[in-house]
């Protein structure tokens, strides 16, 4: 018998996963559904290409462990991006760089900026911050997560959540304040 998954809910979609019948259509449904949005997640938390598609697979393999088990669920996205997360973390902690991150200096006989430019500064100013704080702010402005569904991901309160993104925010602007006095400095 062919189901149109489609049309499931994610939570009609999980308990799928626990007939052997269903559980491979299901499964291709939510993956349909929220890979594009946990690689971006990985690939914005981890940085390069190599080690998101790694820990994104290795999230994506752990839910399905985990889903066979799970009786409920009301937010599956919030429950994949703490898998993402954790995947991400685990992986960080046992695959640390030994490199440190040195500061970065725009030196340019440019006179002017394209947003290619400017968005790879803010993608060097987020590598500065730490985990938890660059995560929020990935989430808040990446992906357009409200401050209760990052609460949710990241096991924090909803206050925390709000207070990571705006440090985040202001450690970026601090990060990028000389480089933005220098196109003052040009456009005058």
């Amino acid at each position: 018998m062919m189901y149109n998954y489609s049309k499931y809910k994610d939570a009609d979609l999980v308990a799928a996963l626990k007939d052997e019948k269903q559980a491979e259509l299901a499964f291709a449904e939510i993956y349909s559904r929220h890979s594009n949005r946990i690689y971006s997640y990985c690939l914005r938390i981890m940085g390069t290409e190599e080690d998101a598609q790694d820990v994104f697979q290795e999230a994506f393999l752990r839910f399905f462990t985990i889903a066979i088990d799970l009786k409920y669920t009301d937010n599956l996205a919030a429950f994949l991006f703490r898998i993402a997360r954790n995947s991400c973390i685990n992986y960080k902690r046992t695959i640390r760089s030994t490199e440190q991150i040195e500061e970065y200096k725009l030196q340019s006989n440019d006179r002017g900026y394209d947003q290619k430019e400017i968005l790879q500064l803010i993608a060097r100013a987020m590598e500065l911050l730490d985990f938890d704080t660059r995560e929020v702010f990935i989430l808040r402005m990446y992906h357009g997560l409200s401050y209760t569904e990052i609460a949710e991901i990241t096991g924090d309160t909803h206050i925390a959540a709000k207070n990571r993104a705006w440090r985040a925010k202001e450690k970026i602007k601090e990060i990028l304040a000389p480089y933005l006095d220098e196109i003052k400095q040009i456009y005058r």
